[in-house]
């Protein structure tokens, strides 16, 4: 009983912060291009959120939080097979959530949250039902987002491994359905982003948690024991290093698969840690210790990321700067009453959200934040400013 009152608290204080943190942020270019451009599954369920709760950011970021909330649920259910503990699966949970790659899909309208949600649905059937109940998801898969390629060519090995002939056939399928509706990129010429493409693995991770997974993945390879889960975390991540020698991969549709790993991470780890005596238990203690650490404050720089500004000597450095300005910009532009400009840039579609439409009257231009003037519009977090910009009135005479 006590159990369930710690998971349940966990999941809300979870859900109370990322709510909280809808308020202080604003759409990126990146999701008012998904917003606006061509049709994707994400942009179809945010799409009815809006609808049904209004345009504005809580309505825009729910759909990501259901799924967030969904796939710690399955995290919970799945882990079950690997940890008899109910406390270590409690404390698997804490690092799922705390993990920067799980907490940015938590709040960005992007795939990765549908990705992360998928694959665990997948792996809970799969291990909860038998294989015959995958078929009709992962054809469902197959139509709702390319990014489940990757999943598709990790069963086909899987299947091989296997010798699981059906499998593998209805797989190749799948695969070949994904591949005709969303194609496959693979342009780009020897560039050698290896390097970016594990600091960018450490940085959704932490370091020492990336490294940990990195290391199990192989040790399991090396003692054959190996399983679905295995699979479906390798191939990508092997996948994603051999692309990153010739061009610059998007991350975020590899990180995901490398969340299924950690289950198998976790069951290592305390298996490992139980077999050892206290006084050799030191260095498990360590890598916890300094797992927990970095994923702290990591969660304390994303939540108190606007306080960051002050302390920031460049505020177009900020981390998180393509997630602000834009929904005060817009407030502030309608007290001056201007309800549209003229601009073809990303601020242009990102404050078309917050009500700001095209015309062929007022034009914004962005200034240098040394740029003073009367007339200026400002944005200013914690008093600190760090977006300048006038307003043109194309009309005047």
């Amino acid at each position: 009983m006590i159990h369930r009152l710690i998971l349940f608290s966990i999941l809300s204080i979870d859900v109370v912060i990322l709510l909280f943190q809808t308020s202080t942020l604003s759409i990126s270019s990146h999701e008012a291009d998904l917003l606006y451009g061509d049709f994707s599954f994400i942009q179809y369920i945010v799409n009815q959120s809006l609808h049904i709760f209004g345009n504005n950011d809580l309505a825009l970021r729910t759909p990501m939080i259901v799924l967030h909330f969904l796939s710690v649920l399955l995290l919970y259910k799945i882990s079950k097979n690997y940890l008899l503990d109910t406390r270590n699966r409690i404390w698997l949970l804490i690092i799922f959530i705390l993990l920067p790659g799980v907490l940015s899909s938590a709040l960005l309208v992007d795939s990765a949250g549908l990705i992360i949600f998928g694959l665990l649905l997948f792996v809970y059937i799969y291990e909860r039902f038998s294989i015959k109940y995958t078929y009709p998801l992962l054809f469902l898969f197959s139509l709702l987002d390319g990014v489940f390629i990757y999943l598709f060519i990790s069963l086909i090995i899987y299947s091989l491994y296997k010798k699981d002939r059906l499998y593998l056939v209805a797989n190749i399928a799948f695969l070949i359905i994904s591949i005709f509706l969303y194609g496959i990129k693979t342009e780009g010429s020897p560039e050698g982003h290896l390097i970016d493409t594990i600091g960018l693995y450490a940085a959704i991770f932490t370091p020492v948690i990336f490294i940990y997974i990195f290391y199990i993945l192989y040790r399991r390879f090396l003692s054959k024991d190996i399983n679905i889960l295995w699979f479906i975390s390798t191939v990508p991540l092997v996948i994603s290093l051999l692309l990153s020698f010739r061009q610059n991969i998007v991350i975020e549709n590899f990180a995901p698969y490398l969340i299924i790993a950690l289950p198998l991470s976790a069951q290592t780890f305390y298996a490992a840690y139980r077999v050892r005596l206290k006084p050799f238990r030191t260095k498990y203690k360590t890598i916890f210790a300094l797992s927990a650490l970095f994923l702290s404050i990591n969660f304390i720089v994303v939540l108190f990321n606007r306080e960051l500004y002050l302390f920031i000597e460049n505020p177009h450095k900020h981390f998180a700067r393509k997630m602000h300005v834009a929904k005060e910009l817009a407030y502030e532009l309608k007290t001056r009453g201007v309800n549209c400009i003229s601009n073809e840039d990303l601020m242009a579609e990102r404050l078309q959200f917050y009500g700001i439409k095209k015309c062929d009257k007022y034009r914004l231009l962005e200034q240098d934040l040394s740029y003073n003037d009367k007339n200026n519009v400002t944005i200013s977090y914690k008093y600190r400013p760090i977006y300048k910009a006038i307003v043109t009135n194309l009309n005047s005479k």
